[in-house]
């Protein structure tokens, strides 16, 4: 078992412990340490009798968790590429989310930004899924293997461009038919709300449709992989897309609620210029606060009951509660 998840099975249990850590862990500034300082920290991990023990004894050691948390795939071992790390999320996310809910002139603007936007989540989703080895992987040649990330390649690009169709096509319905009133209220601040959380959860099911077809690996408290269980893939995929859909529905609709509220207050009727700003500071604040909350939802070493796995796997093992890991 990776060093990430043995901290994440003493460390995980409950959410308030685990909100703790996220909260710490996505702190920018740890996208500015050098791979060697994140191999250095892997080493000492790996290496130091106590640090498994106690965790957070130490500073160095709490340090040196706390850089392999937000740098290193629990799954693979390797070093995740810089602007998908956790810590990077917030930085480059919330733009995208503030830009591809701005009212655009035409559907065109908002095919881009919506397109921006997803391609980034898909980036992430593939960087921080499930990386446990597949079940046909086991039984083809060497070669054969390359041919999954191609198709989950393809998925993806599927995903994104439909993601993007689907969050410019209020706009397209305002620009073709030239709404007002209600129903344009209802295209342009109600319906994108929604269809950006939706369509969210869309792309984390459809980038991440290998670990539910092929199967991601279990193991038992020890660590030790017991098999490669479907059943497990598809509850890991579920959770994470459940977690991203809050995330960012509950993130705008703060923010557009807020805004409901205040834009006819003096302040905004004097400076209506303001009012960008204004909804860029309250999207970037909602994001930063809920991000911690919605990584933290479901445990990162999810457990999973032994009669929910198949039969295959039952037939291997006498452990009544198994774990995998559920990716971010």
């Amino acid at each position: 078992m990776d060093v990430n998840l043995q901290f994440w099975s003493t460390e995980g249990k409950s959410f308030f412990q685990r909100f703790l850590h996220w909260a710490d862990i996505l702190d920018p500034t740890v996208l500015l340490k050098s791979n060697e300082e994140i191999e250095n920290s892997r080493l000492l991990l790996q290496t130091g009798a106590q640090t498994l023990q106690e965790p957070l004894g130490d500073k160095k050691v709490k340090e040196a968790w706390k850089l392999s948390l937000s740098s290193v795939h629990p799954g693979s071992g390797e070093i995740i590429p810089l602007v998908f790390r956790p810590p990077a999320f917030l930085p480059l996310v919330a733009p995208l989310v503030f830009a591809s809910l701005l009212p655009h002139r035409g559907a065109k603007q908002a095919f881009i930004w919506q397109f921006l936007f997803h391609a980034y989540a898909a980036g992430f989703t593939i960087a921080n899924g499930n990386a446990t080895a597949k079940a046909e992987e086991t039984a083809l040649p060497q070669k054969l293997p390359q041919k999954l990330p191609q198709k989950q390649l393809l998925l993806s690009t599927g995903a994104v461009c439909y993601s993007a169709c689907m969050g410019a096509f209020p706009y397209f319905v305002m620009t073709q038919h030239r709404l007002s009133g209600p129903m344009e209220m209802f295209f342009r601040k109600i319906l994108p709300i929604p269809l950006l959380a939706c369509l969210s959860a869309f792309n984390v099911m459809i980038v991440r449709g290998t670990e539910y077809e092929n199967g991601i690996e279990v193991m038992d408290k020890n660590g030790k992989v017991i098999g490669v269980s479907q059943k497990a893939g598809m509850k890991a995929v579920h959770d994470t897309a459940l977690s991203r859909a809050a995330l960012f529905g509950t993130a705008v609709i703060i923010p557009e609620s807020l805004l409901y509220f205040l834009h006819r207050t003096n302040f905004l009727l004097r400076n209506p210029h303001a009012l960008t700003p204004l909804r860029l500071l309250m999207t970037v604040s909602a994001l930063g606060a809920l991000l911690p909350v919605s990584f933290s939802v479901f445990p990162q070493l999810r457990e999973i009951k032994r009669d929910d796995l198949e039969k295959e796997i039952l037939s291997s093992t006498e452990e009544t509660e198994l774990f995998y890991n559920r990716g971010v």
